[in-house]
């Protein structure tokens, strides 16, 4: 439904997005994660026609971005991190006004905007102003905005940016029962969110798309190898890894930071097929390094975002 090809963005020379590619089914749930600045907003203007592309293409269902933004834009409902919302409007007020300015039928603008607001949890606020509801209100004021016409593709960035954990699962909700119907992308920084609300997940850094998979195929790939732990008082960094890196079974070893002088911490990313932590104090053991501490820690999904957009 979704085909995006080579697709980049520049401000001036600075690349904000360089040359993705992705396709996205009907009916996925597809998460775009990255850390703050890696380029999924820009992205997601980009899908939208907000921004237009410096190179790349574009094509929703039959249309091309360059030559059918208009259709592309009609398919497209687009809720941005904060909702573009008039709080001085009634939340009632609010929903007519957007039916009416998106074309919709006098005699069916009150059924679907009901429709809405039973999706969305409205119906004790349908009354109040806008200005007074919480930021977690108005993300539902924001989400029944979006889905006003109906649109096919659902494009949501950051929806639960700055809620409360109630909040969060109630829009977490919504958006798993929109998803039922419709082609849903959302942006976000929160692995935990994506997981549970996402069929599957783009990981982005730095304007490239790092991972690109199920959120079932990330969870086996975490069960594939584990880290072990090792910090040290005193200990060459040079002398220990060449010692550490006979161990068989270790995939790579990487200095970690502390604050502690003369501390040598290092974590050992090692094969899920057989523990190694034998062999690796056997090893300390003919040293005469000060181990100070010494643990495994088992890898998670969280541990797979962190090494993919963290500096080496």
């Amino acid at each position: 439904m979704i085909h995006v090809e080579n697709l980049s963005k520049y401000y001036g020379d600075f690349c904000a997005v360089d040359q993705i590619s992705f396709d996205i089914e009907k009916g996925e749930i597809v998460g775009l994660l990255g850390p703050n600045g890696a380029g999924k907003t820009t992205t997601l203007r980009m899908l939208t026609g907000y921004f237009k592309p410096t190179s790349g293409l574009i094509h929703i269902k039959d249309y091309s971005i360059e030559d059918s933004a208009l259709q592309i834009k009609r398919l497209i409902g687009y809720l941005p991190e904060s909702a573009p919302l008039y709080h001085n409007m009634l939340v009632y007020d609010y929903l007519q006004f957007i039916a009416d300015i998106r074309g919709l039928d006098k005699e069916k603008s009150r059924g679907r905007i009901m429709e809405l607001v039973d999706l969305c949890s409205l119906n004790q606020i349908m009354h109040r102003s806008i200005g007074e509801l919480s930021k977690g209100l108005n993300q539902r004021v924001g989400l029944a905005h979006a889905m006003m016409d109906d649109p096919e593709i659902l494009v949501l960035d950051e929806p639960t940016s700055g809620l409360d954990p109630n909040q969060i699962v109630e829009i977490r909700d919504i958006i798993k029962e929109i998803g039922k119907e419709k082609t849903v992308i959302l942006s976000t920084h929160i692995l935990s969110e994506a997981e549970a609300t996402c069929d599957r997940l783009v990981i982005i850094n730095k304007g490239k798309i790092v991972a690109d998979d199920t959120t079932r195929a990330l969870k086996q790939r975490a069960n594939e190898e584990y880290t072990l732990h090792v910090s040290f008082k005193g200990a060459p960094l040079t002398e220990v890894e060449d010692a550490l890196s006979q161990v068989n079974g270790i995939k790579r070893i990487k200095q970690a930071e502390t604050d502690e002088k003369q501390m040598l911490h290092l974590k050992l990313t090692c094969f899920s097929d057989h523990d190694i932590r034998g062999e690796v104090y056997s090893t300390i053991r003919k040293t005469e390094w000060e181990l100070m501490e010494f643990y495994r820690e088992t890898e998670s999904l969280e541990n797979i975002f962190r090494e993919l957009t963290t500096e080496v």
